[in-house]
């Protein structure tokens, strides 16, 4: 079991790695996209036709936006049963590289890749001359501004999908019960306001306990906390993050109730335990996960006391 939590702790650290790297707001492009930022080609003075997307958010934007232009996407388990995305080609599976001579065979315009993620792929596609993007989304008003950039990059109204988005968010945010979340077990990681979930609770007006902290960790955005710790903040909400893997949520409860704090805090006394996916709430994923994140944060800060 140990051994087990050790290999789900190190895949979520990766995966919050890849997602912190994404740090900086993506800007908008200037005119027809021309320098839009270090990390893109210069020269796309056109609107794209045919995209490949090496991030699964990047790739439903575009399908959302115009179906007809997405060309070839990256392997996901998020597109793996949904049927929209079934005919399109994969240049990669997993955490493997892309397959560039794939891409090229697709005779892409443009490319867009994550920053941190796909930046050698993007580098040696540009040298292929073909046009390239990096995204970057730490929050919900980079979110939107990535709808936007990419709308402008193939040419259609990004606004229904904008609108789209604030259904997601509560109209007037209530002050919620003071909320953990919890990433990993070992170490503990939670999230402050510099990251994506940070923000999310944010907008739904959750106190999260872990906001305005700041540590040693190596990953942006997140914080190591101590059992002690987690015992003096005693949180009323405490949202467990199931692994990018997938598992059992009773293995994952089971395992945190090993912790010395567990039956000592308000929300295990008051059983406000819930399990959260990792894709919408610690990584964006894609539209519906975020949606569905959205969801259940509703419904669970808005919860009456048990």
């Amino acid at each position: 079991m140990y051994r087990r939590w050790i290999s789900s702790a190190l895949a979520i650290l990766l995966s919050i790695v890849l997602v912190a790297c994404t740090t900086a707001t993506t800007q908008p492009p200037q005119a027809k996209v021309a320098n839009t930022n270090e990390t893109s080609n210069t020269d796309f003075q056109q609107s794209a036709k045919r995209v490949v997307a090496l991030s699964s958010l990047a790739a439903d934007i575009i399908y959302q936006l115009d179906k007809t232009k997405l060309i070839g996407i990256t392997g996901s388990r998020l597109f793996n049963n949904d049927p929209s995305f079934q005919d399109i080609p994969r240049v990669s599976e997993g955490q493997s590289p892309p397959n560039l001579e794939k891409i090229v065979s697709l005779k892409p315009d443009l490319v867009i890749g994550a920053a941190g993620f796909s930046d050698v792929p993007i580098q040696k596609l540009k040298q292929l001359g073909i046009s390239t993007f990096l995204t970057q989304v730490k929050n919900w008003e980079s979110l939107e501004k990535l709808t936007q950039t990419l709308g402008q990059l193939i040419d259609v109204d990004p606004q229904p999908l904008l609108n789209r988005y604030k259904n997601f968010l509560p109209a007037k945010p209530n002050q919620s019960p003071s909320t953990l979340v919890l990433v990993s077990r070992q170490p503990i990681l939670a999230p402050n306001k510099n990251s994506w979930a940070g923000d999310l609770l944010a907008k739904f007006g959750a106190k999260n306990l872990a906001a305005e902290l700041q540590g040693k960790s190596p990953i942006g955005g997140y914080v190591t906390l101590s059992a002690e710790k987690i015992l003096e903040a005693n949180p009323e909400v405490i949202i467990v993050v199931n692994p990018p893997q997938g598992g059992s949520e009773a293995a994952l409860l089971a395992s945190f109730k090993k912790e010395s704090f567990w039956q000592q805090i308000k929300a295990t006394k008051n059983n406000r335990i819930y399990v959260f996916d990792y894709y919408g709430l610690v990584n964006p994923g894609s539209i519906n996960t975020i949606e569905k994140a959205a969801q259940q944060l509703r419904e669970v800060l808005s919860a009456p006391q048990r």
